[in-house]
């Protein structure tokens, strides 16, 4: 869900809350709305926890022997650059070795496409390699 979709739910949901806690309160049960105000705190936290990593994503380029990687992860973002014919991919866990540093990748995928894409990702690493 993207987060304006999610920011549209949110405020469906909240309005609906407060509108029974309102409810309640009116007819003598004020106690229910300091709880729906809780509530609608608690959603508001787990909406902005979401938008913070609603853009979340990595980036793999493999161009002229270089292998970059470009990871956005909550607003921070570090671009990664391997020398291609020097990487070594480990499959269960996507991970990158180079010379100096070593990176995991794939974090988004399922089990099933994180192993496709390290079988993709080695072949086109050893065909760089034989080129």
């Amino acid at each position: 869900m993207s987060p304006a979709g999610l920011a549209a739910a949110f405020t469906i949901l909240a309005l609906i809350v407060l509108g029974i806690g309102a409810g309640f309160a009116a007819a003598g049960a004020w106690m229910v709305l300091p709880f729906a105000g809780l509530e609608v705190l608690l959603l508001g936290g787990a909406f902005v926890l979401y938008a913070r990593h609603a853009a979340d994503y990595e980036k793999v380029e493999l161009e002229s022997g270089r292998l970059t990687v470009e990871v956005v992860d909550g607003g921070r973002s570090a671009r990664y650059e391997f020398d291609g014919p020097r990487v070594q991919v480990e499959a269960g866990r996507v991970v990158l070795r180079g010379a100096r540093e070593e990176l995991e990748i794939g974090r988004y995928l399922g089990a099933e496409a994180r192993l496709e894409f390290a079988a993709e990702l080695e072949k086109k690493l050893i065909r760089g390699r034989i080129t």
